[in-house]
């Protein structure tokens, strides 16, 4: 990891910037870039591991405060920070709690930049200010938030709160200029679609045996067929998150009776017996169409006291810009849900909780990390835009096989409210940002391979 570099104020002289002598400069300096903002400079080099700026410099170019940082250099253009935006949506007027709901998820994801030596703030279309091509900044410290101005970063992290906030127009029209009019990278630019995934991932041998099967817009007759050969399938929306919407169907054999578990309007868990799968259909999408749908095969996972168990795992991709595991918990299913997801009762456990054997533990963590490392690489190389982070919902069956049941570009973070997954809830906060100078590097240097 880039050691950051702690940056002061010159008060008594102008134009300058005082930098390490083990930088290896190959030609004169003459330009100081911070964000989009650029200033006329000569750069002289100290035997100290630090960066200086005169006065005049820090106020053009509009940095918001003595900071650790980094330090790029290219030809003749040195460049600060760097400078990340985060790009969301929902704000209050509050000034306490800016981002509703949300605003300690942002504040944690802030009060990493020290760590990884980068300026990071929140922004929302609202903040942008097109004429000047600047922000006005939501910044987090000590004694709470503050806007302050600052240029167009760096490199913009996508972290809209839902898929139809993502499909507002207005929001798209911002995203599509500060991409394409100023050639600012995003990363996770948006939601995944289940069925795109899964049709990506069938058509790769080395993940296609993971996928249950699965199918889009499904016939009464297809789901009585995948009743017959699995006993129990799922119907889950084709955009959904969070564990909305999904149905567990399942098929009493022997009284020839259809089964559905579903959580009601009223968040409580239920079950329903129903003589035909059309009976079923019939009650339960009167509202929703079953072509936004897909059907799954139920998968007969391993259990924990006589309750189902599947597990979360991020990854993230890291200051080289490769992928690694930054954690993994299991998930057990709360009494009748018909998902492991904490809102629909569901218990989050770590490994070493679930099992206590220790050559068990390390053959099921060294299976999940695998997998998920190679699921990452292969949804990297064809979605479209740049990924900085996978949530992956992973199971294993009764043979130890593995199964992977979803994909999320923007996973939740309810796990990390164990007390022995805290830690990693910092890791996972740490590595979007080291991704983000990762991207800042590479879009300095070679951009053609960013934007191509």
């Amino acid at each position: 990891m880039r050691t950051p570099l702690p940056l002061s104020i010159i008060k008594n002289e102008t134009g300058k910037i005082y930098i390490p002598a083990n930088f290896e400069l190959k030609t004169t300096i003459k330009t100081v870039c911070f964000g989009t903002s650029s200033i006329e400079c000569e750069a002289v080099q100290i035997d100290k591991q630090e960066i200086k700026v005169s006065e005049d410099i820090f106020d053009s170019l509009h940095i918001p405060y003595v900071s650790k940082t980094q330090l790029f250099v290219h030809e003749d253009t040195l460049f600060v920070g760097p400078l990340v935006g985060i790009f969301t949506a929902g704000f209050s007027e509050s000034t306490i709690r800016p981002i509703g709901e949300r605003t300690l998820f942002f504040a944690k994801l802030l009060a990493a930049e020290k760590a990884v030596g980068a300026y990071v703030f929140v922004f929302g279309a609202k903040h942008i200010d097109w004429e000047k091509g600047t922000i006005n900044g939501l910044f987090h410290h000590v004694n709470g938030w503050e806007t302050i101005e600052v240029p167009f970063p760096n490199v913009i992290y996508d972290r809209l709160p839902n898929r139809k906030t993502e499909r507002h127009k207005a929001l798209q029209r911002v995203k599509h200029r500060l991409h394409n009019e100023y050639l600012i990278p995003w990363f996770n630019y948006g939601f995944f679609n289940k069925w795109e995934v899964h049709q990506q991932l069938e058509g790769d041998h080395r993940v296609s045996s993971y996928l249950p099967e699965t199918h889009k817009n499904p016939s009464f007759t297809l789901i009585e067929q995948m009743l017959t050969k699995y006993q129990h399938v799922y119907l889950k929306p084709a955009n959904g998150s969070l564990g909305l919407g999904i149905y567990q169907v399942l098929y009493d054999r022997e009284k020839e009776d259809y089964f559905c578990r579903y959580r009601d309007e009223n968040n409580q868990n239920r079950l329903q017996r129903f003589p035909s799968v059309e009976a079923l259909i019939n009650t339960h999408f009167r509202k929703r169409r079953l072509e936004d749908y897909i059907v799954q095969q139920g998968i007969h996972l391993i259990r924990v006291d006589h309750k189902t168990v599947d597990f979360r795992v991020h990854t993230n991709k890291d200051e080289n810009g490769k992928w690694q595991v930054s954690v993994l918990a299991g998930k057990i299913s709360g009494r009748g849900s018909v998902t492991t997801h904490l809102n629909n009762g569901g218990v989050v456990r770590t490994l070493d909780e679930i099992f206590p054997d220790t050559d068990e533990h390390n053959k099921i963590t060294s299976s999940l990390e695998s997998v998920a490392l190679l699921l990452s690489e292969v949804i990297d190389s064809r979605q479209k835009g740049h990924i900085g982070e996978i949530g992956f919902d992973i199971g294993i069956d009764k043979h130890g096989k593995v199964w992977l049941f979803e994909a999320n570009s923007k996973p939740g973070r309810s796990i990390f409210s164990h007390p022995k997954l805290r830690k990693f809830d910092k890791l996972s906060s740490q590595l979007p940002l080291q991704y983000a100078i990762y991207l800042t590097e590479a879009t300095i240097k070679a951009p053609e391979e960013i934007f191509k």
